[in-house]
């Protein structure tokens, strides 16, 4: 999977198409993603004592990482994201529109 933790996305499908926010989880066996103040849904809880709040609370769903894109911080817009060795070894993702290194 190539978004990440604490990456910056933008949703490109569903009920939330447009908007942009930081990854909070992902899920890589599921390929899904946690997006902060997105894809909110409503739950109802049961009074578990005094621990668990009872009544209708909103939770942000996960979304299939198909349905969000990588924003680069250089460019400033929704770009795919590829991987690339660098001469040390190592193996970095990087903007396939402006050549910039992401980690």
């Amino acid at each position: 999977m190539n978004i990440h933790k604490d990456d910056n996305v933008l949703v490109i499908a569903g009920k939330d198409k447009g908007k942009k926010g930081k990854v909070r989880f992902v899920y890589p066996r599921k390929q899904q993603v946690i997006i902060e103040g997105i894809n909110f849904i409503k739950k109802h809880s049961k009074a578990r004592g005094a621990v668990k709040q009872a009544g209708i609370i909103d939770l942000e769903a996960p979304l299939h990482v198909s349905n969000v894109m990588f924003v680069c911080g250089k460019c400033n817009k929704p770009v795919r994201v590829g991987m690339q060795k660098l001469e040390d070894g190592r193996s970095v993702r990087y903007c396939r529109s402006c050549g910039e290194v992401i980690d």
